[in-house]
């Protein structure tokens, strides 16, 4: 018991300066299962379609996306990106996977199959994160703000600021819809924060402090960052950069 209060306490520290307090409730979550993970995949997006795992890894001169298998870990397709660039969020879309890049302005939009890129769009300002609610891409920069793209224009149409109480969450990072909210990873934070889609406003905190303790991790830059939602089985799963395990995770009160 003791540890868990130490570990909410860390949690309100981290997310929550003095002068303010967050007022979404705080989740646990329950490992269910541990798969395989490459332990040099320095994981920034992470996406389940029809059972198949697909990870963007990011670094200059190691960015890649891949094909994973889940049970194994084993990397079953790769197409590796120029060296100049740094991959980041990735999302499924109609067939297509879209995945941003971090300052280089472009997203990149691969056919799903052939894991070739066929297309591309330009943004203004960082990539970190993307999903997509099924009509629109909802991409992450880094700050408070969520920005929805229209996938056929490939313009801004609409932007909301993350808060909890009156307090903005910024460093959202990875992103992930599930059952009409936005999960999101929060950079260098072993939380993820559950968000209003309409409003902003965070429904709820997952705890995720005892998931990898840090002593278990090889550097600083080994944090939390993945999300992906296989609707079909209405499964969860999380992992971070050059974690060696993916994770398979529950909420608990």
């Amino acid at each position: 018991m003791r540890e868990y209060f130490i570990a909410l306490l860390m949690l309100y520290t981290a997310i929550a300066a003095p002068e303010t307090q967050i007022t979404a409730p705080i989740y646990g979550v329950r490992v269910v299962a541990a798969f395989p993970h490459d332990p040099a995949a320095f994981t920034q997006g992470l996406v389940i379609v029809d059972g198949q795992l697909f990870e963007s890894i990011g670094l200059y001169g190691k960015s890649a996306l891949r094909r994973v298998d889940l049970s194994s870990g084993h990397v079953a397709q790769e197409t590796r990106l120029a060296a100049n660039v740094f991959a980041e969020g990735l999302t499924a879309w109609r067939g297509q996977l879209v995945q941003l890049t971090w300052r280089e302005n472009i997203g990149l939009i691969y056919d799903r199959e052939q894991l070739q890129p066929i297309d591309y769009f330009e943004y203004s300002g960082e990539g970190w994160g993307i999903t997509s609610d099924g009509t629109q891409w909802i991409i992450s920069n880094g700050s408070a703000e969520l920005q929805w793209f229209d996938p056929v224009t490939r313009q801004v149409v609409r932007r909301v600021t993350v808060h909890d109480g009156e307090r903005p969450i910024t460093a959202l990072n990875e992103l992930e819809w599930i059952d009409g909210e936005i999960w999101a990873n929060v950079w260098q934070q072993d939380v993820i924060a559950r968000i209003d889609p309409a409003s902003g406003a965070v429904n709820s905190w997952l705890n995720l402090h005892d998931l990898l303790p840090t002593a278990a991790r090889p550097s600083r830059d080994a944090v939390l960052n993945g999300i992906a939602y296989d609707k079909t089985n209405q499964r969860i799963f999380v992992t971070g950069k050059n974690w060696s395990t993916l994770y398979q995770i529950e909420p608990t009160p």
